[in-house]
C-alpha cells in the first residue's frame, strides 16, 4: 500500500487536500520495478484546471498504454500547501505513487497560456530541480515543455532541457526508445540531448545560439553543431480517426472547472481570423468520423459515471456531420439524463434547435463572438461574420425564447478607430431592439446582454504577428470609451460592461513575442513572489515592473513597436506549416480590408497542404473530381 506524501496534520490543514492524494477513479497504478521510464506530467496550474485539460488527458491515457513506461500527475499546489512544503521541506509529489518528481526520468510540462510561467519555477523548486537547464546533472529528470506556448519557447528556454514542437500523439514513441537506449548503453545527458535534437519536433535549446543587433533584435539563430537541424517540423497527427484517445479519463474527487466527458470531433480550423492562434498552429482542420465518435461517447460516459458531455472543437458548426452526432446524443442518451454541452457553435437555426432540446431556454444564455463592433474591423481581422448574420441570429433566438445573450469583443486590435469602439455599443443596442421588436406577451421577460471586452494580445505564426501594443492607460481608455457609449444608448438598462485587466495583457503580450532575454524576467518576478499570475488574487504588476528594473530589460521593446517583416523573430526557426509568406500576405489584406475565404470556400495557399490531410486532402481530391462537397 503506498504512503501518502503529506500526513494527516497538513492534510488536515489546507483547502482542499483531496487535490494531493491522487487515487480517483481511472488513475493508473503500475509497479515501479515492471517500468523502464517513469513520466511525470504536469499542468502548472492547480488541480482544478489541470484535471480538465484535454491533453494531458490524451497523453496520460496514450503513455500509459506502453507496459515500460509510467505515467503520472503533477498539479501545482496551492499557495497554502506551498508554505508548508517549503516550511517542512517536503518535495514535490506525483499523484499516483506520491514519490517526489526528483526520481522520475521525464518532467513534462504542458504551456497552454503565458501567465502560469513563475508556476513552471515552482514545479521545479519544489521538486529540487536546478531551474536553470545547464545547472542539471545525470540525476535531475529531463524537463520537457509542449503545448501551444512552445511555439515560441525562447522566454522559458533557460528552463526546459527540450521542447516537444506539435501534437503529443506523434512521436514521444521514438523519444521513450532513444531514452531507454541511451540509458542501457550509459550515455550522458548532454550527448541523449544532442541524439534527440535529431527526432522531428524536438527543439533542444542548449544546441542553438542567438546573437543580437545592438537595436536588441535578433541577428542570428543558428544551431551550435552541423548536425542538430536548423529548421524543427511541427508534429502533426494525420488520422484523427485512428488516434489515441482516451476511453476511461481519470475522474476527480472534487468538483474541477469542466466535470464532463469531452468529445474531441475535430482538430484545427477553417476560418482563418488574423489574430487567432490556434486558428493557425493546428492547420489543417482534422475530423474525426462520426462511428469513431459515436464509440468513444459510449465507452467514456460508462467509463465515468459523468452526466454531461462536451463536444470539443475551435469551430463545432464546421464539423462535417455536426446533426449526427447531435442527433444521436440526445435520442441515445435523452433516458439517463445526460446533458449535453456545444460550445463554438454558429448561431443558426439548427444550432438553436438542437440547443432548445438540450438546455433550459429560460436559465441559459446564447454567445456571440463578433470579436470586433464595426464591419470594417471584422474585415480587417477576417473574422467572416456579418452583421446581418448576428442579428438574424439573435433574433432567431429571440423568438426561440431565449433572452439572455453574451458578447464578446476585443480591443486595441490594428487599424482600430475610436468608431469601432463605439460601434460595440451601437451593435449591443441594435442585438437589444431586436428584443423588443417581439409583442411583450410573447416576450421572456427582460433583455439581458452582456458585453465582455478583452484586451488583443499579437500571438507568434498569426498574420498579426508583427502589430504593436499600447500602453495599460491607453487599454483603459478604450474600454471606457465603450463603457460611455454603452450608457447612451436606449436600451442601455439591458447591457452590461465588462473588461479585462490591462496590465496583465501586456504581460502577456511579452511572453508571447519574447525572446531569451525574457527567462532573466520571469526568474527574477518569481525571486520577488510573483506565482498564480493568472488568478486576480495573486496578481502583482507592481512585482513584474520591478523584475523588468532589476534585470535592465525595456518593456516598450516587446510592446509598443510594430515588427519589420524582415525581421528575424524568436520562433522563425520553427516550421508549423502555414508559411511565413501566406502571413506577411494575410497582413497585408488586413491593411486592405480584404477578407481571405475560409478552407471549405476555397484553398488559401497557406501552406498546410504539405501534411495531406484533413481539409486540405479534401481540397485537392475535389480539384482532381475525385468527390465532391
Amino acid at each position: 500500500m503506498r504512503k501518502l506524501a503529506l500526513n494527516d496534520e497538513i492534510l488536515l490543514s489546507i483547502e482542499k487536500p483531496a487535490r494531493y492524494i491522487g487515487g480517483e477513479v481511472n488513475s493508473v497504478m503500475k509497479d515501479k520495478k515492471d517500468v523502464s521510464i517513469r513520466f511525470a506530467m504536469c499542468f502548472p496550474d492547480v488541480y482544478e484546471i489541470g484535471m480538465s485539460h484535454l491533453g494531458i488527458q490524451i497523453l496520460y491515457d496514450m503513455f500509459n498504454r506502453r507496459e515500460d513506461v509510467w505515467c503520472e500527475r503533477v498539479y501545482s499546489p496551492w499557495v497554502d500547501l506551498d508554505r508548508a512544503m517549503r516550511k517542512h521541506h517536503i518535495p514535490l509529489f506525483a499523484l499516483e505513487s506520491q514519490d517526489p518528481v526528483m526520481n522520475f526520468d521525464f518532467l513534462g510540462i504542458t504551456l497552454q497560456y503565458e501567465m502560469c510561467y513563475t508556476n513552471i519555477l515552482q514545479i521545479l523548486d519544489l521538486s529540487g530541480i536546478p531551474l536553470s537547464a545547464a545547472d542539471r546533472d545525470e540525476d535531475c529528470p529531463i524537463v520537457i515543455g509542449g503545448g501551444p506556448c512552445a511555439y515560441n519557447p525562447e522566454p522559458l528556454a533557460e528552463f526546459f532541457d527540450m521542447f516537444y514542437i506539435g501534437e503529443g500523439e506523434t512521436v514521444y514513441g521514438a523519444l521513450f526508445d532513444l531514452y531507454k537506449e541511451c540509458r542501457e548503453q550509459n550515455i550522458s545527458r548532454k550527448e541523449f540531448l544532442k541524439k534527440a535534437s535529431r527526432i522531428p519536433g524536438i527543439y533542444v535549446p542548449s544546441l542553438y545560439q542567438v546573437t543580437y543587433r545592438e537595436d536588441g533584435t535578433i541577428a542570428s539563430f543558428t544551431p551550435v553543431d552541423e548536425d542538430v537541424p536548423a529548421v524543427v517540423e511541427k508534429q502533426v497527427v494525420t488520422d484523427m480517426t485512428e488516434a489515441p484517445y482516451p476511453e476511461s479519463p481519470v475522474v476527480p474527487f472534487i468538483k474541477v472547472t469542466q466535470d464532463r466527458v469531452v468529445l474531441e470531433i475535430q482538430r484545427g480550423c477553417i476560418r482563418g481570423c488574423r489574430f487567432c492562434q490556434a486558428g493557425m498552429l493546428y492547420r489543417p482542420t482534422r475530423e474525426r468520423s462520426l462511428e469513431c465518435l459515436k464509440e468513444h461517447a459510449y465507452r467514456m460516459l460508462k467509463n465515468t459515471g459523468h452526466e454531461e458531455i462536451s463536444l470539443s472543437s475551435l469551430s463545432s458548426s464546421d464539423y462535417s456531420d455536426l446533426p449526427g452526432i447531435v442527433n444521436f446524443l440526445i435520442d441515445e442518451f435523452r433516458s439517463q439524463n445526460i446533458n449535453i454541452s456545444l460550445p463554438s457553435l454558429r448561431i443558426d437555426a439548427f444550432s438553436l434547435d438542437v440547443m432548445s432540446k438540450v438546455q433550459d431556454v429560460r436559465k441559459s444564455s446564447l454567445t456571440f463572438a463578433p470579436e470586433a463592433g464595426s464591419q470594417r474591423l471584422r474585415n480587417v481581422i477576417n473574422k467572416g461574420l456579418t452583421e446581418d448574420v448576428i442579428l438574424q441570429g439573435a433574433d432567431e433566438a429571440f423568438h426561440g425564447g431565449w433572452n439572455k445573450v453574451k458578447l464578446y469583443f476585443m480591443l486595441g486590435l490594428p487599424l482600430e478607430t475610436e468608431d469601432d469602439r463605439r460601434a460595440i455599443a451601437h451593435l449591443a443596442e441594435k442585438i437589444a431592439e431586436k428584443y423588443y421588436e417581439i409583442p411583450k406577451e410573447e416576450r421572456n421577460g427582460k433583455c439581458q446582454i452582456t458585453v465582455s471586452t478583452s484586451f488583443f494580445v499579437p500571438k507568434p505564426f498569426t498574420p498579426f504577428q508583427w502589430a504593436r501594443m499600447y500602453e495599460p492607460g491607453d487599454y483603459l481608455g478604450f474600454a471606457k470609451t465603450v463603457n460611455h457609449e454603452i450608457k447612451e444608448m436606449k436600451n442601455q438598462k439591458s447591457i452590461r460592461y465588462n473588461w479585462h485587466q490591462a496590465d496583465e495583457t501586456l504581460l502577456e503580450g511579452i511572453f508571447a513575442r519574447g525572446d531569451r532575454k525574457i527567462s532573466r524576467v520571469i526568474l527574477e518576478a518569481y525571486r520577488l513572489g510573483a506565482l498564480f499570475d493568472a488568478w486576480t488574487e495573486f496578481w502583482d504588476y507592481g512585482r513584474w515592473l520591478q523584475a523588468f528594473e532589476n534585470t535592465g530589460i525595456d518593456m516598450d521593446f516587446y510592446t509598443l513597436r510594430e515588427r519589420d517583416t524582415d525581421e528575424i523573430l524568436p520562433w522563425d526557426f520553427i516550421n508549423i506549416g502555414v508559411t511565413k509568406e501566406f502571413l506577411k500576405k494575410e497582413w497585408q489584406k488586413s491593411r486592405e480590408e480584404s477578407v481571405t475565404p475560409n478552407c471549405h470556400m476555397g484553398c488559401s495557399g497557406c501552406g498546410a497542404a504539405q501534411y495531406g490531410t484533413g481539409v486540405c486532402k479534401m481540397k485537392r481530391k475535389q480539384a482532381q473530381g475525385g468527390c465532391k462537397a
